[in-house]
Order: structure tokens, then sequence, then C-alpha cells
């Protein structure tokens, strides 16, 4: 039967969130519902309630999600009830194109749930990112949902669903950040700061924080910067070269989404080395380079969408990281929340308070 639990949804564009009543069907073939145990408050969920997404409302909104699997439905053999799982919303379909080259974190058919959660009175709900997961159970592909340490924090692991891995992948699997290598990243917010924290992992000597508010510059070196560089007062470009021995870094992030930083970051790399943009432009923007500059300078001028990964490989892998205290993913909780708090949690995002406002169920 369906069950009727506790959401947040946002009901147009602007206006405050609300908690109400979300109707969860049964799982269908290849679904799966899970009772969310944490979900981390992401820009993204900011964007959709704002209509940057697309306006497609109501929206379910959460998606940095971790849980335990509660019913899956027939055909279902990735997960079993009782199985912890962290949501994902790259549910490879192993048959496209990209699947078929072996490059399956390139999926061009993610799966989401066929069914759709309601209100009570019938409306459809979109759940963001196809997950929806400010809510006590959620409805979701099976696909989306990859099995870890049963023993992790959910507030912590959930967050490997959106920010921490895109920016963990931007260094390691996207830039390709190796055992001696210099790195800079520029903007570091949670996803800027899991980029410095997966160079760090990958072994990178030199790694320098670039951003206009020095409380995030602090917390950039608890993750393994080497050196901060406030762009407010400072030229990076200047001073990321003056780091690097006069040459640049080898791999440049750009977790702004800024054509100014994005520039900033084409200009700060050594020559054939990587630029990697992970942070996300609107629709309007626009950037002007030399093309002698782009073809004289060599190297890779890459985007990175999701942090380029595979749930199933990457998310235990990281998680066993956390479990080791070689990837500190608690020091991304700035603090727990309830689903009423979601609203006040996007207050404090936009005033640069936090990291991650975590809901815990």
């Amino acid at each position: 039967m369906p069950q009727t639990v506790t959401g947040v949804i946002a009901r147009s564009k602007g206006a405050p969130v609300e908690l109400v009543d979300v109707v969860v069907p049964d799982p269908g073939p290849g679904e799966v519902v899970v009772a969310v145990q944490a979900c981390g408050v992401c820009h993204t969920d900011l964007h959709y309630r704002e209509g940057g997404i697309n306006d497609d409302f109501p929206f379910l909104l959460g998606h940095e999600a971790a849980g335990v699997v509660e019913a899956v439905g027939a055909g279902v053999t990735e997960v079993s009830p009782g199985d912890f799982v962290v949501l994902n919303w790259r549910a490879v379909c192993g048959r496209c194109r990209a699947c078929a080259k072996g490059e399956p974190w390139y999926c061009f058919d993610t799966a989401n749930a066929t069914q759709k959660m309601t209100l009570v009175d019938g409306t459809e709900l979109s759940p963001a990112l196809g997950i929806g997961a400010f809510v006590e159970k959620t409805l979701v592909a099976a696909g989306q949902c990859t099995k870890v340490d049963p023993d992790a924090d959910p507030a912590a692991v959930g967050l490997l669903g959106c920010g921490i891995m895109a920016g963990f992948g931007a260094a390691v699997n996207t830039g390709g950040v190796g055992r001696g290598d210099s790195v800079a990243v520029i903007g570091c917010g949670g996803v800027g700061c899991a980029a410095v924290a997966g160079a760090a992992v990958a072994g990178a000597t030199t790694i320098v924080a670039v951003d206009v508010d020095d409380r995030k510059l602090a917390r950039a070196k608890q993750f393994g910067a080497t050196h901060t560089v406030n762009s407010g007062t400072d030229d990076p470009v200047a001073k990321i070269r003056e780091l690097t021995g006069g040459f640049g870094a080898d791999v440049v992030i750009e977790a702004v989404g800024r054509p100014e930083t994005y520039e900033q970051a084409f200009y700060a790399r050594d020559l054939a080395g990587t630029v990697v943009l992970v942070g996300v432009p609107t629709p309007d923007m626009r950037i002007t380079l030399p093309l002698l500059e782009i073809f004289g300078r060599g190297g890779s001028l890459k985007s990175s969408w999701y942090g380029d990964c595979l749930p199933s490989r990457d998310f235990p892998m990281l998680v066993d990281l956390y479990r080791q205290g070689r990837f500190d993913l608690d020091a991304f909780v700035t603090d727990t929340i309830d689903l009423g708090d979601v609203e006040a949690a996007f207050e404090a995002m936009k005033g640069g308070d936090v990291l991650r406002s975590v809901v815990r169920l």
C-alpha cells in the first residue's frame, strides 16, 4: 500500500519551502523505497527552488542522501531490504554508447523511478535530480542505490551523493591529479574543499586554495591546502605562478562557474596543464579567450559532471577512506537540522557560514 510521509517541497518559484504530506507508492519493477536517514542541503536544491533548473514545480527537494532500503520491486537484484545505501543521480544503464565503450561514468541514459510521488491531492512531484530526499521515505530506481559500509555515519556519507563526489572526482577522476602534482582550486565552498581533499589524497604536493572569503580559505587548509590566496586582495594568477616555481599549476580546478574565474584558471595552469570546470555556470554566461593561447598552451580544458564518477566504484572506496581516517567527511558537516529547518539552512548557505547543513531523520 502507498505510504504517506512528511517531506519538503518547493511549490513555486522563489517561494519558501513547505513541509507537507507526500504519498510514496509501493516500488514497481526496478524501483526501491528507501527510508532516508540523512540528506545534505545542497546549492542545487536552492537552484530548484529559485527556478534555476527548470519550471516543473512542485519539486520534492533533497538529493545528497543516505538511508536504508525498505522495499524493492520486481527484478531488483542490486540491493535488498535492510541494505545501507548512498543515493546517486547516475544510475548507469549499461547499454548506451558510453557504457558500451567502457565509459559508464558518461552514461547517456541514466534511470530514475518510473512512478511518481505525489501530494495527497494527487499532484505529481518532481524529485530533485531524480531523487527527492528531504522526505522520510523516497522512491528511486534501484541503480540509484549504492551499498556502502553500514557502520558509516549517514550524515557524512550521504554527502557523497552530490557535492563532495563532484569536487573529489574533479581532482582525481577528471583532473587526474597524481603524486607530486601542483594543484590550484578556485572557489572553496563544499565542492572546492572536496577537490582540495581529493588532491591531497591523490598525493599532490602543492595545493593552492583561492577564494575571496578568508573563512573558506581557513577551511580549505583543514582539508589539505598547502597555500591560500585571497583573490579579493591578490592577483590569483600571479600568486599561483609564484607558488609553483613561476610555471603555473599542473591542474587548476574552477569550482565557481563564472567567466572571470575560468579565465583565471586558464592562465594559472602550466604549459600542457589541465583546467577542470566543475562550477556550474548559468545559461547566459560567455567567455572569450585568444584561440592562439588555447593552441599554444596545449594541455586539456575539461568539464567535470558529477566528478566523472561511477558510484558503484567510487562511493564504497571513499567510504573506506573515510572509515580509515584518510578522508574527513565529518568535517563537511557544519550542522545537523530537522526537516522543518531547510528554509533557514538556505539562508545560512547564502551567507557563506556553512559547508553543509544536513537534515537528520
